[in-house]
């Protein structure tokens, strides 16, 4: 099989870009995810073997990207579509106070969590923060799939309130800016 020379990156760009393009729809997220791409393959470079051609090894990277991308966009849509108000403050976080902005969010959320019920702060924690299943939170917790589900409806509900409570305390406070 073929051993990839020095300039791999701008050899193999073009038709990897043409890959990712044909599994995404937005050509901006394409270009980004070929800058991944690229980046995870020279990263493991090192572990090439050379079993496969060098291109098709590349396209699995790529294929993992996407499937990263996708995962990462379902996740997303769903947390909006449940707790839309937090696509505000993402959005928020974006912006070029970034790092700041972003660490005031994690102090803020923390605070709620403290401020709610302790169960269901809990299930939250393991839901959004740990990032388990439904499934897997009833296992931990030895309640039924549909229990789970109830209490993580009634402790979102608590967080939105607990939340909307909190940053309206803010803003009515003098050190709001």
């Amino acid at each position: 099989m073929e051993l990839p020379d020095k300039h791999w990156i701008k050899k193999y760009s073009p038709r990897l870009l043409a890959y990712i393009r044909r599994n995404l729809d937005n050509p901006d997220e394409a270009l980004d995810l070929l800058q991944e791409t690229l980046i995870s393959a020279s990263q493991s470079l090192p572990t090439y073997s050379r079993k496969v051609p060098f291109f098709a090894w590349l396209c699995g990277i790529a294929r993992h990207e996407i499937s990263d991308y996708f995962r990462k966009k379902k996740i997303k849509t769903f947390l909006f579509s449940r707790l839309p108000f937090l696509e505000e403050l993402a959005d928020q976080a974006f912006g070029p106070e970034e790092e700041m902005v972003a660490n005031d969010l994690k102090k803020r959320v923390k605070k709620v969590l403290a401020s709610i019920n302790e169960g269901y702060s809990a299930i939250l924690r393991l839901k959004y923060i740990d990032g388990d299943s439904v499934k897997e939170i009833a296992k931990k917790l030895g309640l039924s799939p549909k229990a789970v589900e109830s209490r993580l409806t009634r402790a979102r509900v608590a967080f939105k309130k607990a939340w909307l409570y909190e940053n309206e305390e803010i803003k009515n406070s003098k050190d709001f800016f």
